[in-house]
């Protein structure tokens, strides 16, 4: 019987070629587990394209998780306006679930907010991604908004939560 090795998680910043990573996870891992098409992957890309062209240290956050070395989730805080923040592109590889580490990026975004004085915290979602809706709320962020739409291939349920800070 093997032995597993405890798992060994750091938090970094962003890297050259982690942005096309953290694209590429999103394609494939809700193309594979919810059947969304490639306009998901096209809307996250343009995502990622802007918070790198606008991206600014002073506001803006960026955190990729590894286990044992190997890329497996990240999250990114972005400057919405002067008091509002926005939570971003948090995704966690298979691998990855079930370590607490979504709960972990989320509380990460919520500092950087909170330290860098914004007021309130945002972030869109979809209503069936259920373990992402359930850190949210278990962090105290609230349903304001949801609104059923056809995208990516599918009938889903667009949803924005706020926390003030």
């Amino acid at each position: 019987m093997a032995t597993r090795l405890p798992a060994e998680i750091t938090l970094r910043g962003l890297q050259p070629g982690d942005m096309g990573w953290v694209v590429q996870q999103h394609g494939e891992i809700y193309a594979r587990e919810y059947g969304w098409n490639s306009e998901f992957e096209a809307m996250v890309a343009d995502i990622a394209a802007g918070l790198l062209r606008r991206f600014d240290p002073q506001w803006d956050k960026a955190w990729i998780a590894e286990l044992n070395g190997e890329r497996v989730g990240s999250a990114f805080v972005v400057r919405k306006s002067k008091n509002i923040a926005q939570l971003r592109m948090l995704i966690l590889t298979p691998a990855a679930r079930g370590l607490g580490l979504g709960a972990r990026l989320t509380d990460e975004c919520l500092d950087f907010a909170r330290g860098k004085g914004y007021r309130k915290m945002v972030l869109w979602t979809n209503a069936n991604l259920t373990a992402a809706r359930d850190i949210y709320a278990r962090r105290g962020f609230t349903l304001v908004k949801s609104e059923p739409y056809q995208g990516y291939g599918c009938e889903l349920v667009g949803e924005t939560w706020e926390l003030v800070l």
